[in-house]
């Protein structure tokens, strides 16, 4: 007689040995049934891994791309105590508030504009500001600007859903000021605004032109400039010493009001620093109209954003963005500082090769632009082994080499990375 075949054990027992993982017992439970039904209870430990890794967990950003867009752009650090807040009450009247007056209040400052709001990122702040001020009418953008951006993003798109329509203007590589006067005086055309977008994911070179924000300016008509990526000053007075030569033309809101455009938008996730967000900076009555208007509550922020902008905001006013922010910290740097930590690394680790690498910093902002960096480099590719550390490392492959890059890296993870490459001898 064969020997009868083994009894798997029991769902609850398998769930409960799998409590390390510390995923809730309903999860373990479902889990514990698909390794019973496949007939490899084995596997369940396994198998609560790869749903953990299926959640949102902290990694270290090793790409070189600081504003990476697949592991969530700008990194920021916020709590807040679990208390009731202040976002539409007023203080000094014990009425309703605005929910966008704190935050507004100080991005206004920031910029240099009259007044200003938030949305939950940039595609619903151009979004808003279309259907606010240009619904059933005309709106000239160069050809050259209507632009997709990542996620499908695509003005033209944008646009439709928004009511405005589209008028073409000049051509992808070079629109002037004639182009616009002519679509505006066309007949038939009822212009409401003018909307130039900075194309932050591409830059095409050559025999090029466009037209300023100071001539857009004298055309009669709003300009709403999108400048992306959320740089808020060009001097960038919170950096010691000049301005990094790799923000050379990237558009910065205070620089594009003061040139005449009377809205801006642009993101708070990318150059800014902050959490996803769309910020709307300008002239006060287009900024009521926007704040005015019934897509304004679907795509307004809760607290906790605006709690973290507010603490963005304050950093800027207080100019120790460099300190507190941690973008603003990765490009402050020294090149020099990160291949001392990269010689350490290797050191310790007892694999790899400190090498010279180029950051960017991502995200859209600043295209084709880079900056010194330094790394680690291993042989092979590694890519599987760095993301199955305890806490995932993501890394870049190129010709056949594995490489860290540390200008994404707080020295505080540099321990995990040490730990990570000796596990992959």
């Amino acid at each position: 007689m064969s020997a009868p075949a083994e009894r798997p054990p029991s769902v609850d027992a398998l769930a409960r040995s799998l409590g390390a993982s510390a995923l809730p017992h309903p999860i373990l439970v479902d889990i514990a049934r698909e390794a019973i039904a496949a007939g490899d209870p084995g596997s369940a430990a396994a198998r609560a891994d790869a749903f953990r890794r299926t959640l949102l967990t902290p990694v270290i950003n090793a790409t070189g791309v600081l504003l990476h867009t697949n592991l969530g752009r700008a990194p920021l650090a916020h709590t807040q105590a679990a208390h009731a807040q202040s976002v539409e009450f007023d203080l000094a009247t014990g009425d309703r508030g605005s929910r966008q007056r704190a935050v507004g209040q100080l991005f206004a400052r920031l910029c240099g504009a009259e007044s200003a709001m938030v949305v939950n990122n940039n595609a619903a702040a151009v979004l808003l500001v279309l259907a606010a001020l240009a619904a059933g009418r005309d709106v000239p953008v160069s050809r050259g600007e209507s632009v997709e951006i990542g996620g499908a993003f695509r003005v033209p798109d944008v646009m439709e859903q928004s009511g405005a329509r589209l008028v073409d203007v000049g051509t992808t590589n070079r629109t002037r000021l004639a182009d616009y006067a002519k679509a505006i005086g066309r007949n038939g055309v009822d212009a409401a605004i003018v909307l130039k977008v900075h194309p932050s994911n591409y830059r095409i070179d050559g025999f090029v032109e466009g037209t300023s924000v100071s001539e857009l300016a004298t055309l009669g008509l709003p300009v709403i400039v999108d400048i992306g990526s959320g740089l808020l000053d060009a001097n960038v007075p919170w950096l010691t010493g000049p301005p990094p030569a790799w923000l050379a033309g990237e558009p910065a809101a205070a620089q594009t009001l003061a040139d005449g455009a009377a809205l801006v938008t642009f993101s708070g996730d990318k150059l800014l620093g902050g959490p996803q967000a769309g910020i709307i900076v300008g002239r006060s009555d287009l900024v009521a109209a926007c704040a005015a208007h019934p897509l304004a509550r679907a795509l307004r922020p809760g607290g906790l954003v605006l709690g973290s902008l507010q603490d963005v905001a304050l950093a800027y006013l207080r100019r120790d963005a460099a300190v507190t922010i941690p973008f603003w910290r990765m490009v402050d740097v020294p090149a020099t500082v990160l291949r001392e930590r990269a010689e350490r690394i290797v050191t310790e680790a007892g694999v790899g090769e400190p090498v010279a690498t180029e950051a960017l910093p991502g995200a859209g902002s600043a295209p084709g632009v880079t900056m010194p960096s330094y790394g680690v480099a291993l042989d092979g590719d590694h890519l599987a082994g760095l993301r199955a550390a305890p806490t995932p490392i993501v890394a870049r492959v190129r010709d056949q080499r594995t490489y860290l890059d540390l200008r994404g890296v707080d020295p505080e993870d540099d321990a995990d990375l040490i730990h990570a490459l000796r596990a992959l001898s």
